[in-house]
């Protein structure tokens, strides 16, 4: 794929924002020496690390140059590395490893995590949240154009970029043995909207980057009409006119 967009992931910097709060509020430690926020994006999740723990050293990592440039723009007292997490390892005496968004784009995941789990020292914390929304009518809908024609060919492999998470189960499983205390719970966000666009510009900066990236200019446009055309017949208006983002999220907290 192309580059992250930051420009475009934070036009709904609130809203992105809400569930890194949520996580960090429910993570059992009250002083750290070493932070890391994994795929820290534009650093709007790394600034909420940075506020929690004001003595922590506070890293943050991500595969996105534009997205590392805007993080440390934000934060210039921070350190910023560009990072496959699929090749990193924490550095000794880590305390916290926070992912928010992230690991839904990174094959094999379970495995990851069981390895970052396992480095950290006892009583370190991993905490995780990812988008659960692949059967949401916002993603389906992206996948269901998808297949039609013109775009079936440059497309066909984009649907397979980024697989269902697992049950949650399937992270006590792999986790469990691992920790000393593991926390598993779902949010449903309900995002208000202004209508069916937003809807389309939300995606575009994330789970859409795989379906528009292949295409030239000309069948871009075509696809985002039809994909929107469609996302306007799921997500009909309230009595305002505004539209209801209906997003689930999946949270692991997991102390070693």
């Amino acid at each position: 794929m192309a580059d992250w967009n930051a420009e475009q992931y934070l036009k709904f910097e609130d809203e992105r924002t809400r569930p890194s709060r949520d996580l960090l509020a429910q993570i059992p430690l009250s002083d750290a020496r070493k932070v890391v926020d994994i795929g820290c994006g534009p650093g709007n999740s790394t600034e909420l690390l940075v506020k929690r723990w004001p003595q922590a050293a506070v890293i943050g990592i991500d595969t996105s140059a534009d997205m590392l440039r805007q993080a440390r723009e934000r934060l210039p007292g921070h350190s910023f590395i560009e990072a496959n997490i699929a090749h990193w390892a924490p550095p000794a005496g880590t305390d916290v490893l926070f992912a928010n968004a992230i690991f839904q784009w990174v094959p094999g995941h379970l495995k990851q995590l069981q390895r970052l789990l396992g480095a950290l020292p006892p009583c370190g914390v991993l905490a995780v949240q990812m988008p659960d929304n692949f059967d949401e009518p916002s993603h389906v809908l992206m996948r269901e154009v998808a297949q039609l024609e013109p775009w079936r060919k440059a497309l066909g492999e984009s649907a397979r970029l980024r697989d269902d998470i697992p049950k949650p189960g399937g992270y006590y499983d792999a986790l469990g043995p691992l920790c000393t205390r593991l926390e598993i719970w779902h949010t449903i966000y309900n995002h208000v909207l202004d209508d069916a666009n937003a809807i389309v510009e939300w995606v575009k900066g994330t789970g859409l980057r795989p379906f528009l990236d292949p295409l030239e200019a000309p069948e871009r446009k075509q696809y985002l009409a039809e994909y929107t055309a469609r996302i306007a017949a799921s997500y009909p208006p309230q009595t305002d006119g505004k539209v209801l983002l209906r997003f689930p999220r999946l949270f692991i907290v997991a102390v070693r």
